[in-house]
């Protein structure tokens, strides 16, 4: 038996690396691509461009994993099957539970070793990785900006028709967009002749001095009949500084008011983190809760305040003031409701944004111990499907394992977007990819270990087509015998 276990494991083991190395060059491309714009014509040297694709591999880990063990699987059980190679091993007493004993024990290891991997490895990488797209900015800032063409930096995007200096330091032809804190589009068009880029290593502000230009500002005017006119202010200088923040790199992609730490920290200092943080969002929501109570008491004055008891309605109320009186309750009250509504809307925007904080927090622990088991779930998805549909080699078992891997995808993708919303718990939003392929993988072993077969018919797919063309080919037929018998 420990023959037949090394053979199974060494098959296996074989077609894993070669998955495994294939799939992580094709996702190590498309992680290039992403970031082509901070590589490309920057001058960067070969260190720096090696550091940063290293840094960024590890993130990658949980996306190849998974879908190489599902592949590996699919095409080693599949061989066995299609070579009579199970037919062999059953025939002479060995079960598939007997023939999976090591792949599990190994996939059990592997599993192991990708949590660790999760909580130690993955977030120094990431912490590494953003450090060194800020020491980039910090230490070589004209680096960031390629000629010709747009830069994000922070808030802001620029474009220069050329660099010069020592350090490409010195542009020429600047423009740069500024992004409204709003969110409401660009509000302001920077146009110079010159500008220096200056930055401390030291520092986390990057300082960009324009020289001889001017700018647009789009003004917003109150009166809405006024809007369509599209009002600007127009100025001309001959010195602008600008300090752009480089924390900004660390931004969350769609809010960018929200820190992204989650991905640096490990399980421990995730919990100490949400317990901070899950702290501080319930102080926020009392303190909250406080001041709007305080701005909705109303203080009747002394000399007219009167007892509760001796009204009815809220009318005799008013009506116990003078007209002038009434005139400033109006005012106070209506000044009171416009100040109260415009701190719900801003207390309800920043409690939102610290509420996704924390679910980010919570998707992000539990990330770790979702990469562990989809190591598992993949494998006791694709080791029986393997045996079921008794193929081996590229064709049918990559069919299955991308339309399986890609519903998995799909399911953890939208699950978490969801929980980040607060749509639904974390837990769930995070597990939900899991939970819906369990019953499959329980329902694939369950047959494959019972020899049932192959629980798929896709005649219902090809038998209309089939019925279709005969009945075509026959009809052709029939109308050229008709013509030769005309003849």
């Amino acid at each position: 038996m420990k023959i037949l276990d090394r053979y199974i494991l060494k098959s296996f083991l074989i077609t894993f690396t070669s998955v495994f190395v294939i799939l992580f060059f094709i996702f190590i491309l498309q992680t290039v691509w992403l970031f082509i714009s901070e590589l490309a014509g920057k001058n960067l040297d070969f260190i720096t461009i090696v550091q940063f694709l290293m840094f960024s591999m590890p993130r990658l880990i949980p996306l190849v994993l998974p879908l190489s063990i599902l592949l590996a699987s699919i095409m080693t059980f599949g061989s066995f099957s299609e070579n009579y190679e199970f037919a062999a091993m059953k025939s002479s007493g060995i079960s598939l539970q007997r023939a999976m004993k090591s792949l599990i024990f190994f996939i059990v290891g592997l599993s192991i070793v990708s949590f660790f991997f999760a909580n130690n490895v993955i977030p120094k990488a990431e912490y590494k990785f953003i450090n060194l797209r800020k020491e980039i900015l910090q230490t070589k800032p004209a680096m960031a900006i390629a000629e010709g063409q747009f830069n994000t930096i922070g808030n802001s995007n620029i474009k220069v028709g050329k660099k010069s200096g020592d350090n490409g330091e010195l542009l020429e032809d600047v423009t740069m967009h500024i992004k409204s804190n709003t969110g409401s589009g660009n509000k302001t068009v920077i146009k110079s002749k010159r500008g220096v880029l200056k930055s401390d290593e030291n520092s986390s502000i990057l300082k960009l001095d324009l020289i001889d230009g001017y700018y647009y500002e789009d003004i917003q005017p109150k009166n809405y009949e006024e809007q369509s006119r599209l009002p600007f202010a127009k100025a001309f200088f001959e010195k602008y500084t600008i300090n752009i923040d480089l924390g900004n790199l660390n931004k969350s992609d769609d809010e960018g008011e929200i820190v992204n730490t989650n991905s640096m920290l490990n399980v421990n200092e995730l919990g100490y983190t949400i317990d901070s943080l899950e702290l501080a969002y319930k102080k926020d929501v009392q303190l909250f809760a406080d001041n709007i109570s305080q701005n909705v008491e109303f203080v009747l004055n002394k000399k007219s305040a009167i007892t509760a008891k001796e009204f009815k309605t809220t009318q005799d109320v008013f009506d116990v003031f003078k007209q002038n009186e009434k005139i400033r309750i109006i005012e106070t009250a209506m000044a009171n409701i416009n100040s109260t509504d415009f701190s719900i809307q801003t207390s309800k925007d920043d409690l939102a944004n610290k509420k996704k904080n924390i679910n980010k927090h919570w998707i992000a622990l539990h990330e770790k111990f979702v990469v562990a088991f989809s190591c598992l779930l993949m494998f006791f998805i694709g080791a029986p499907l393997g045996a079921i549909i008794r193929k081996g080699g590229l064709g049918l078992p990559i069919v299955f394992a991308v339309l399986i891997f890609i519903t998995f995808h799909f399911a953890n993708t939208f699950g978490k977007k969801v929980a980040q919303e607060d749509g639904m718990p974390s837990f769930l939003g995070t597990w939900l990819s899991s939970m819906i392929l369990t019953p499959l993988a329980l329902v694939l072993t369950y047959r494959a270990t019972n020899d049932i077969g192959v629980m798929v018919n896709f005649d219902w797919i090809t038998a209309p087509f089939q019925k279709l063309y005969k009945r075509f080919f026959d009809n052709n037929s029939n109308e050229e015998e008709d013509n030769d018998n005309t003849h």
